[in-house]
């Protein structure tokens, strides 16, 4: 008589990246929604996230299914976008203040001045975008941008770190500014643009 081995079926799993484009959220997003156990996930030697399929669309289920998640993400693509800068330099308010017009002129930028009133209005506004200095008066910037990506109210902001430190400079805080973009201030012109592009709405050629 022959003996057939049967071979365990690997469980259909998915990367936060491709969670993300399905449920129309950021990537941070679904990493906190793993962190929280809302999707069952484990993470590969290599240190990657895989998320069980069925944990997903479980999820969608549960909040009406694919369609609504997409709606949801339309309606974000096509409103007005809120930006906050928390920037100590006046010279560096006006600089950033004048690139964001530009790139994003239906945005709405709110501007603090000290670590303390950002977090106050970051609370308030929860913005699609924070741009932070990491040295700020009145709080400790690795701190503050830390304790922003950890929390809950803000996994759908997205953030930008702006900085005078060079990278050796930078290696203090390199805990806290893992996976983010930094931009140091004498390139601001050519390195912030691009970034914020991600943040314009999509028009309908584009969406064709």
């Amino acid at each position: 008589m022959s003996r057939v081995n049967h071979i365990p079926s690997v469980p259909d799993t998915c990367s936060t990246t491709e969670a993300a484009q399905r449920l129309g959220m950021a990537v941070r997003s679904v990493q906190l929604m793993v962190d929280r156990g809302e999707l069952q996930a484990w993470k590969t030697p290599g240190g990657h996230r895989r998320i069980l399929r069925s944990s997903l669309e479980a999820w969608l289920d549960a909040r009406g299914g694919g369609s609504a998640a997409a709606s949801q993400s339309a309606a974000e693509r096509g409103r007005a976008k809120t930006l906050l800068l928390i920037e100590d330099s006046v010279h560096f308010q006006n600089l950033i203040s004048l690139i964001v017009k530009r790139e994003l002129p239906d945005a709405e930028l709110h501007v603090a001045a000290d670590g303390i009133a950002g977090l106050a209005l970051a609370g308030r506004l929860e913005p699609d975008l924070l741009l932070i200095d990491i040295l700020l008066p009145g709080i400790d910037g690795a701190a503050l941008i830390t304790s922003l990506r950890s929390h809950p109210q803000f996994a759908r902001s997205r953030l930008i770190v702006v900085t005078a430190l060079d990278e050796a400079q930078r290696e203090p805080y390199r805990f806290a500014l893992e996976g983010v973009p930094v931009v140091h201030k004498t390139a601001l012109v050519t390195e912030l643009p691009p970034l914020l592009a991600g943040l314009a709405p999509r028009t309908a050629a584009h969406a064709a």
